[in-house]
């Protein structure tokens, strides 16, 4: 629960700053791919910073060190492969889902303001 949590707040914002971008006038690839840059050091640095505090339990040993170490486990990969879904999946999500809106003929909403 913990990483689904962490990984929130920097991907609403990687789709804000796309939508900013393309307010600019930017293309829907060139937005989602400048938008990823801005915040891939943001993203790695709550990722990290969330794995090193799990490490402990991840490395644990001593009465009830099964229980933390699995724990710890679930929780690193959980951090792992959802900052890893941030970086991939994400973008690419933005990409098909905002070309689909704007081939369809909608205005995308703009939550951002």
């Amino acid at each position: 629960m913990h990483a689904i949590t962490a990984r929130r707040r920097p991907v609403r914002g990687n789709g804000r700053i796309a939508a900013a971008q393309r307010k600019k006038g930017m293309s829907i690839r060139e937005a989602a791919i400048s938008a990823s840059q801005l915040r891939f050091r943001a993203i790695l640095m709550t990722a990290f910073s969330s794995i090193l505090g799990f490490l402990p339990l991840l490395i644990s040993s001593g009465a009830g060190a099964a229980s933390r170490q699995a724990v710890g486990n679930a929780v690193v990969g959980g951090m792992i492969a959802a900052t890893a879904s941030s970086l991939l999946f994400v973008p690419t999500f933005f990409v098909v889902f905002r070309g689909l809106g704007e081939w369809a003929g909608r205005k995308p909403k703009d939550k951002s303001a």
